[in-house]
């Protein structure tokens, strides 16, 4: 097995497409074991629908980043009390969804150091019956990878937050998370001073006992500035990110001292493709102009802004600011 280096970046974007990279060029006929901490992020899995799992407004103020990644399951949240793991591997049947199999190695590890870790389910590994790993794994058909996160001592707190979704009215055939019982490893162990990098290095030891020739590789400037340009032209474009979401229709309905607003929107691909306004207003113009306004429009709130910019909308809806209607077309749930 062949650990790769990562140089301690902590970008998902970067790392995720470090991981693709290496994936879909390393040597075929070799294992290779990713290490990775991310900065403050929420990592979406491959066919769910971004808006459905995050907490929009509090990610953008936070400036938590949201990357899709290449495999399926759910959305999770990283930080840098969160230590992630990839085994990339020759593809075989046998191992496609055997998680146990590349997690054993991890379990034993963290039994050793006195954690309670065993496999539930599919992809979960438990701790007293709370969730600290979870894992996904894709294919090319010749490559695959598994990888995991493991919750070492992560703000458990962010991890509600982030993932506490404000825009509940919507459907969409995404594949939705299934929230469990959370716990960090650090709970589990005496030496509660334990970094990560001092947890990183205890799984790294552990692993190099189970293979020999366990070698360390570096990447070339050359292979680097092709990770970069997959970071660019993926893991860091909103196409990818939120326009990859399925194809999804909300409902956002308020009531104003002018009377009540309801939009009906269906969005493909991360745009409005329709939008319908309905509600017991009085307006002067009609709400037509702003329904084809808006049609084509990406799904985004400075967007949305920027195409109302010469919008008067007192001219449709009577008096109400254009704030508020921005926020109706693309803002969280009143609270009821």
């Amino acid at each position: 097995m062949i650990f790769i280096d990562n140089e301690g970046i902590t970008k998902p974007q970067i790392n995720l497409a470090l991981e693709e990279y290496a994936l879909r060029n390393f040597g075929e006929s070799e294992d290779y074991l990713l290490f990775y901490i991310n900065e403050p992020s929420i990592i979406i899995g491959r066919n769910q629908n971004t808006l459905e799992e995050i907490n929009d407004e509090y990610v953008r103020e936070h400036g938590i980043h949201i990357v899709r990644r290449m495999s399926g399951g759910g959305a999770v949240y990283h930080d840098f009390g969160n230590l992630n793991f990839s085994f990339i591997t020759k593809y075989k049947q046998e191992n496609l969804n055997n998680f146990l199999k590349f997690n054993e190695p991890v379990i034993r590890i963290l039994k050793e150091m006195g954690v309670p870790a065993e496999m539930s389910g599919r992809n979960d590994i438990l701790a007293d019956g709370k969730k600290i790993s979870g894992n996904a794994q894709f294919s090319t058909g010749k490559r695959m990878f598994s990888h995991g996160t493991l919750l070492f001592n992560s703000d458990l707190g962010e991890v509600a937050n982030a993932l506490n979704v404000k825009m509940s009215k919507i459907e969409s055939k995404g594949h939705k998370s299934v929230r469990s019982r959370v716990a960090n490893i650090i709970e589990f162990i005496d030496d509660k001073d334990m970094s990560v990098a001092d947890f990183r290095q205890r799984i790294l030891d552990g692993l190099y006992k189970d293979r020999e020739n366990f070698e360390t590789y570096t990447l070339t400037e050359d292979e680097w500035k092709s990770v970069h340009k997959l970071k660019d032209g993926k893991y860091g474009n909103w196409d990818w990110n939120f326009g990859k979401s399925p194809k999804f229709n909300i409902q956002r309905t308020k009531r104003f001292p002018v009377g009540e607003i309801d939009l009906r929107l269906d969005v493909q691909k991360g745009h409005i493709k329709n939008l319908k306004i309905y509600g017991d207003f009085f307006g002067k113009e009609s709400v037509q102009e702003v329904e084809e306004l808006l049609q084509g429009v990406r799904y985004e709130p400075e967007v949305i802004a920027a195409s109302m910019e010469k919008v008067d909308v007192t001219e449709y809806f009577g008096n109400i600011e254009k704030e508020q209607f921005l926020n109706l077309v693309y803002g969280e749930d009143e609270v009821k």
